[in-house]
């Protein structure tokens, strides 16, 4: 009878270790869920260490899954990379159409808000913002995906040109015209990176007096500041949109009569 009693109780006491479930998240995820946490930890990442401190095996821990599951999902480093970006575009193209909304039918207004949008967008998303514009370097693939993403941004501002200079949609582009289009995108691309750098913090009425530069900002990285909603918001008001208003009707000033 003892023996019989002593062979069943480790058998007993095994069977509720067998059913504990495992400690690691990677089970946690379905696909979806899984691969929009490998996006928000590569921005994450991007954000803080740039290009050059990016690596799979980081997003993987991050992400607390195995470090062969983003090169499932992705294939590899670019093919990751080149996803983000993708969806920067996306998300930039989102960002332009939201100011022609606000813009109304002003075309002046509408390219203002277009422009306060991009800066905006730059802001709010710096690893993106940093990632989006090295494709075909840094390891960022230019798919068709990615391509046919940039190229749907880059028309929202075109097409926000033409209206403005009265050029109709299927007329080719004088050297004039491209010089408006380039010019008004070097005003807010480069106002872009001169506040993500830390450039405007004490620039105008409280725009980003306290803002504080974040870790990759000091290094040189990618990233910039870490700029607050608040801060956000006066920068562009106060700073961007009279820059904005005084470039595009110079614009329109210098145009041939029509």
């Amino acid at each position: 009878m003892s023996s019989r009693r002593s062979g069943t109780t480790p058998r007993a006491a095994a069977a509720p270790a067998a059913r504990r479930p495992a400690p690691a998240r990677r089970d946690a995820y379905h696909h979806g869920a899984l691969r929009e946490a490998l996006i928000e930890a590569t921005e994450a990442l991007l954000a803080e260490r740039g290009t050059e401190g990016f690596s799979l095996r980081e997003v993987a821990r991050r992400s607390g899954v195995s470090p062969a599951a983003p090169a499932h999902h992705f294939g590899s480093a670019e093919g990751l990379l080149a996803a983000v970006a993708t969806l920067a575009f996306d998300g930039l193209t989102e960002a332009l159409r939201a100011g022609n909304a606000r813009g109304g039918s002003d075309p002046v207004a509408r390219l203002k808000e277009q422009g306060l949008g991009y800066v905006g967008f730059a802001l709010r998303h710096p690893g993106r913002f940093g990632l989006m514009f090295r494709a075909g370097a840094a390891g960022v693939r230019k798919d068709e995906a990615f391509m046919r993403s940039a190229h749907a941004a880059f028309n929202v501002l075109e097409e926000g040109v033409r209206l403005l200079l009265g050029v109709p949609p299927a007329a080719p582009l004088s050297p004039a015209h491209w010089q408006a289009i380039l010019s008004t995108w070097s005003v807010v691309h480069g106002f872009a990176h001169l506040a993500l750098a830390g450039q405007f913090d004490h620039v105008g009425p409280g725009a980003t007096a306290d803002c504080e530069p974040a870790p990759a900002a000091r290094r040189g990285g990618s990233a910039g500041a870490t700029v607050s909603r608040t801060q956000r918001d006066a920068l562009l008001r106060d700073v961007l949109a009279p820059l904005l208003e005084g470039h595009l009707r110079g614009l329109l000033a210098t145009q041939e009569p029509r």
